[in-house]
């Protein structure tokens, strides 16, 4: 049986570091994809790639993801020890993402690898199993927006996600806009990144004033630990943050659009402490140009990419991305 199984991108346009602790997040898919394709059957599942060095071959009882080489192949062995498909597949792995950008090129690459390994059930479903593959693939406990993304995406829409309840309420991109996305030039992976630091402290928070997500700014106050206090105040802020810009993008407020994420850059900066210079500088540049509405480090920080909402005669160089629909597979016999 020939299988193709395509996964996109994501790009968040506001809400990071929201997902982990239940809160709110903005993100599309994007019209670049992670794409699978090759024939089911026998023990093994063998991937080739032609941006990745070095070829998976993984069995279909494999114990320990996080110890699979190369690397890359990691993301795959994740989801082929939550699924524990019962045959095996052969193909080759192609994208059209930057790799370690930001743009969830990981989550793309799971969603597709599930797909194409027979996964059956909805984008939910399919998200969670693809995230529970990440955290024993690579150790990094990322919340679960990316792989929902990728998975439910609504051509022509941004999706407000409430990660407490995984509720999509699907919010349409004003046509005079469009999403533009630059690279900062430094590549990373979350497992090199004190990623998984950051939401400790955010565990550590809520242990002293409850969940961050129903927090009020008046419960971050009371936190006596700087360090602490500027987790929960960048978490409680975004989520507001949040609502804001969807709301502008519904009302066609793009001037409040634009400065929510304006807003959000500098949280990340300042109380989350996950931007560098190099995205800094780009987030400033960016701010003066005419007709950028705004812009922000998008994903985890610590490199890869910015986000920038701009109108349509915006003389922006980057990537042009459309908001997408979800993933898909085809099968023939």
């Amino acid at each position: 049986m020939h299988i193709r199984a395509s996964a996109p991108g994501r790009v968040n346009l506001i809400g990071d570091h929201t997902d982990y602790t239940g809160g709110l997040v903005l993100p599309m898919a994007v019209d670049r994809h992670t794409v699978i394709e090759g024939d089911q059957g026998g023990n093994e599942v063998v991937l080739s790639s032609r941006d990745e060095p070095g070829r998976a071959v993984l069995r279909l009882d494999l114990e320990d993801p996080a110890t699979v080489e190369p690397a890359w192949a990691r993301y795959a062995a994740g989801v082929v020890a939550v699924l524990r498909p019962v045959a095996g597949f052969a193909g080759e792995v192609t994208t059209t993402l930057p790799i370690g950008a930001g743009l969830s090129s990981s989550a793309a690459l799971e969603v597709a690898v599930a797909l194409a390994l027979g996964f059956e059930g909805d984008a939910r479903d399919l998200a969670l199993a693809c995230q529970r593959a990440e955290h024993v693939a690579t150790g990094v406990p990322c919340g679960v927006m990316d792989q929902l993304a990728s998975a439910g995406g609504v051509e022509g829409h941004a999706l407000l996600i409430d990660c407490s309840t995984l509720a999509v309420d699907p919010v349409l991109l004003p046509q005079e806009v469009e999403v533009v996305v630059i690279h900062s030039g430094q590549r990373r992976t979350l497992a090199t990144t004190p990623y998984s630091e950051r939401r400790e402290q955010c565990q550590a928070a809520e242990a002293l004033i409850g969940p961050l997500c129903s927090a009020s700014p008046d419960d971050v106050a009371q936190l006596s630990d700087p360090v602490l206090r500027r987790r929960a105040r960048h978490v409680v802020g975004e989520n507001e943050r949040v609502r804001e810009m969807a709301q502008a993008l519904r009302a066609g407020d793009l001037r409040a659009a634009g400065a929510a994420m304006a807003a959000s850059h500098a949280s990340l900066r300042d109380d989350f402490e996950v931007s560098t210079p190099a995205l800094d500088d780009l987030v400033a540049r960016l701010s003066r140009t005419p007709g950028v509405l705004g812009a922000r480090l998008t994903g985890a920080g610590f490199g890869g990419c910015i986000v920038s909402l701009v109108e349509r005669a915006a003389l922006v160089d980057g990537w042009r991305v459309k908001a997408s629909a979800g993933a898909t597979v085809e099968v023939q016999p």
